[in-house]
């Protein structure tokens, strides 16, 4: 259990003690900061500790909000801050030093919260001070002050401003006015119930199971079912975040699940309307697999980009600030938020065109309109970065060398190869790719190919040969997964026999696991997967080399089985070390609050 100090004796008709005791604390009260401090040490290390003025006036969220979130070691808000087991030796330092300042004297507990939380942020101890908005959180002065802050919190209701903030504040238009609405109110029906955001979580990638199943049948009743099921699993998506926020119940686990569900849930979608079209005789497991490219290739564009730019400095040029411009005029801020395909807007087209349409005709919609907005993004940040003039950090690199997946080929090679000129680094890589996929498109499975991609991983090679701080460089990860899974896609393709591209889709399906549980960690501040994980499943450059020298010496049937091995030794090798991971002590407590185009 959590343990709140309150400093001083509460206000005859205070709720504090109530309130605190509500949020799951043990309240104890001390008389002086000698107390305060003699209490805090006794609270076991392992425990979150709060300090609270116990004159404090305020609404209980605004309680919740500052000393319940897991996500931050140190948290304050007017009249009180809490520390967890990570933050507990900076709050002891900064008791100690107040309690010393003080002379352990009575009148030093007035306000020692507040003395506290100006002693931790003198030290950089990194406190996070929640946006409270509307909230309530004072310690009066006097009487008069007192009366004026319980009006205050009288005139505003509290649960329904954590209704309201239970929701992302920046979100697409379809999630916003279709489907926050209401979704909003199933998140509080289920914190009630004690449910949890991981319990949602399962419970909408279990909904998009079933609805790709449905899609699989091949039936129209079969399909209208996929669709609405698919915008069910959406509700409890955007639940499952509501629920956690409304709460605060954020966790790693959870992280890690919002975060790939996500991605399983609509690439198995793909696949299920794909066997529906195959039952019905109509074969666009091409289509499918060339959707998941297309997205997968989206979002490497969108992790490179803000990894390239997290910490630039003089991060400023014309476009940005055009960009910033067309946001103040409301209408433009819709446009733009839809045109680019956000998951919203995405599903729902999905699921309507399911229902309605042809796997196929649903198909070429998303391939549309991912290849728009991926063009319309992607232009659009290469013209940032040719206008800025940013100074890209170390840390910004190596952010972009781990989303690289360089293998042990392109290690190899960079030992042996000189400095280059850093411009050249995304035409190599790009050039590298483009050449592979000509080669693979004209002369199908053959030594041709296997040469081409010999050529890409020395271009490879190059293209990682220095730091990557070019303006360009984040370019270079995207151009990487389109070469690989390009690759997979035309020979699984040339092939032309059953299983073939079916094989293919579940190659790259498991190789996308693995670039997106890099990005996750990037996110975390936890590094990139291990070094030996990497190396034991080639990185890019080696496994779309072994992909062609497969093709090359096996007929089409034993390269699909091929294909097969391959997708599932890379699954279970890039699975295991994911969980492993994860469900560790050191994995990071993060909540995706951003969701990817």
């Amino acid at each position: 259990m959590s343990t709140a100090i309150l400093t001083g004796q509460p206000v005859p008709g205070s709720s504090i003690e109530g309130d605190l005791r509500s949020l799951g604390f043990d309240v104890r009260t001390a008389t002086d900061a000698a107390e305060t401090e003699t209490l805090l040490a006794q609270v076991p290390a392992d425990q979150r500790v709060a300090v609270v003025d116990a004159g404090f006036v305020g609404h209980l969220h605004a309680l919740r909000l500052g000393l319940t979130d897991p996500r931050f070691p140190l948290a304050a808000i007017p009249g009180a801050v809490t520390a967890q087991p990570a933050g507990r030796q900076a709050l002891t330092r900064a008791m100690a030093r107040e309690n010393s300042a003080g002379g352990g004297t009575a009148v030093a507990v007035d306000h020692l919260a507040d003395r506290v939380v100006a002693a931790l942020d003198a030290d950089d101890a990194g406190v996070h001070h929640p946006e409270l908005g509307s909230l309530v959180a004072v310690v009066p002065a006097d009487p008069q002050a007192r009366n004026e802050a319980r009006q205050a919190v009288a005139a505003v209701d509290d649960e329904a401003v954590r209704l309201k903030s239970a929701v992302k504040s920046r979100d697409g238009f379809f999630t916003t006015y279709c489907i926050s609405p209401y979704s909003r109110y199933i998140a509080r029906w289920c914190a009630r119930r004690g449910l949890t955001p991981n319990q949602v979580t399962t419970a909408s990638l279990i909904t998009a199971l079933i609805a790709a199943a449905c899609a699989a049948t091949g039936t129209r009743g079969g399909f209208v079912a996929a669709g609405v099921l698919l915008i069910a699993s959406f509700v409890l998506d955007c639940t499952d975040g509501q629920l956690a926020r409304y709460s605060l119940q954020y966790s790693t686990l959870g992280a890690w699940l919002d975060a790939t569900f996500d991605r399983a849930k609509e690439y198995a979608y793909y696949a299920g309307l794909a066997l529906g079209a195959a039952r019905g005789g109509d074969d666009v497991w091409a289509l499918a697999l060339g959707a998941m490219v297309l997205q997968t290739c989206r979002h490497v564009v969108d992790f490179s980009f803000n990894e390239a730019n997290h910490d630039a400095t003089a991060n400023t040029s014309p476009t940005a600030a055009l960009s910033d411009k067309l946001d103040s005029v409301g209408w433009t801020v819709w446009i733009r938020r839809m045109i680019v395909l956000p998951i919203g807007e995405r599903w729902a087209m999905i699921a309507v065109l399911t229902a309605l349409t042809t796997p196929r005709i649903t198909f070429y919609a998303l391939l549309i309109g991912c290849a728009f907005a991926a063009t319309y993004t992607t232009a659009g940040r290469v013209l940032r970065s040719l206008t800025r003039k940013a100074q890209r950090t170390d840390r910004a690199a190596k952010a972009l060398a781990d989303l690289a997946d360089s293998g042990p080929l392109a290690e190899l090679l960079t030992r042996g190869l000189p400095d280059k000129v850093h411009g050249l680094a995304p035409l190599n890589a790009a050039f590298g790719g483009a050449l592979l996929a000509v080669t693979a498109a004209v002369f199908g499975p053959s030594w041709q190919v296997v040469a081409a991609a010999g050529l890409y991983v020395v271009l490879a090679g190059e293209s990682v040969n220095h730091p990557l701080k070019g303006a360009l460089d984040w370019l270079i990860p995207p151009f990487f997964r389109a070469a690989e899974y390009g690759t997979v896609l035309i020979l699984a393709a040339k092939a032309d026999v059953n299983g073939a591209l079916p094989a293919a889709f579940g190659l790259v399906a498991a190789v996308a696991y693995h670039h997106y549980d890099t990005v996750y960690r990037i996110r975390g501040n936890a590094g990139a997967s291990p070094a030996w994980l990497v190396r034991a499943i080639g990185g890019h450059e080696g496994r779309t080399l072994l992909v062609t020298v497969l093709a090359a010496l096996l007929t089409a049937s034993q390269f699909t089985v091929a294909l097969t091995a391959l997708a599932v030794a890379v699954a279970l090798v890039v699975l295991f070390e994911s969980i492993r991971f994860w469900v560790s002590s050191g994995a990071p407590a993060v909540h995706d609050e951003g969701e990817p185009a």
